[in-house]
């Protein structure tokens, strides 16, 4: 009886199987076979070694991309889980607009990146421009025009449109607290920040697992945001890895070297992801 309800169990996931080894696993593997090749696609590949790779080393765009890229995570990490977690904070208090407030907060996570990012860009060109023009500031007419204004742009969008989701996974958490010791506290004599920071936080520490887990890969891979916004410029200083990617493969037709970034991005940020999640689990013991 039980093999039999093994044999169906099989037959219930194996269509779910089949579609992930083709449409991840299989390309995977072909990838790591083409990033050792001279591939265009359109010609045939014909094999050439650790070519590839060696030319990436010395390819200072990737690098700098790379370096833009870790940048705008780092700021988008930390700016994404405190506003998530502040969002948290006061839709979780007694008071009658708190589901009007999630579902106002949750909201732009709903629109798509790149619709997003052309909403954006008119809010920097046009309402920027116009303050800008009222207080004499050209910083805010040509806001998209340089790197640095450029960058928290990106950052700015990326916040906005995050925020919501990650508040929806601390709010989880919040809820699922024991109330009562943050009753004992209060009677202790215990005040808001020190309830947060010795009862609170340390039983949310899971959460800050995986928002931190969540913003970190969602801030790595950001492209259709990036090609809206900024489209990478000025100069593609502020072109971000997969922007750099898929400018590699689709605009100068060099299939087979990005397809070499693509591996060494996706080593990269896979041992960070790991990382970050050793260390997170490590902190929930400790908690």
């Amino acid at each position: 009886m039980k093999k039999k309800h093994d044999i169906y169990y099989y037959l219930f996931i194996a269509p779910c199987v089949l579609a992930l080894c083709m449409a991840v696993f299989v390309p995977f593997i072909f990838g790591i076979w083409y990033s050792f090749t001279n591939w265009n696609g359109i010609d045939t590949p014909a094999f050439i070694g650790l070519t590839n790779y060696t030319h990436l080393f010395h390819d200072s765009q990737f690098w700098l991309s790379l370096l833009f890229t870790a940048k705008f995570a780092l700021i988008s990490i930390v700016s994404i889980n405190i506003i998530g977690l502040a969002l948290a904070l006061v839709v979780t208090q007694k008071i009658k607009t708190s589901s009007f407030l999630r579902t106002i907060f949750f909201m732009p996570n709903l629109i798509g990146g790149l619709i997003l990012g052309f909403i954006w860009q008119f809010i920097f060109i046009k309402a920027f421009g116009a303050v800008g023009d009222l207080v004499g500031a050209s910083i805010l007419k040509d806001w998209l025009a340089t790197t640095e204004t450029g960058f928290w742009g990106l950052v700015i969008l990326m916040s906005w449109q995050m925020a919501g989701y990650i508040m929806i996974i601390y709010i989880a958490h919040l809820e699922a607290l024991d109330y009562e010791l943050l009753e004992a506290a209060a009677i202790d004599g215990a005040g808001v920040w020190q309830k947060l920071r010795h009862i609170v936080f340390p039983l949310i520490v899971p959460a800050f697992t995986v928002s931190v887990f969540m913003t970190l890969s969602g801030s790595f891979k950001l492209y259709d945001q990036n090609l809206s916004l900024t489209a990478g410029g000025p100069y593609n200083s502020t072109q971000m890895v997969a922007m750099n990617i898929y400018n590699t493969a689709f605009g100068e037709n060099m299939m087979a070297y990005a397809q070499s970034k693509a591996i060494i991005f996706f080593i990269i940020v896979t041992i960070m992801s790991l990382v970050q999640v050793y260390v997170g689990k490590k902190q929930e013991v400790e908690a």
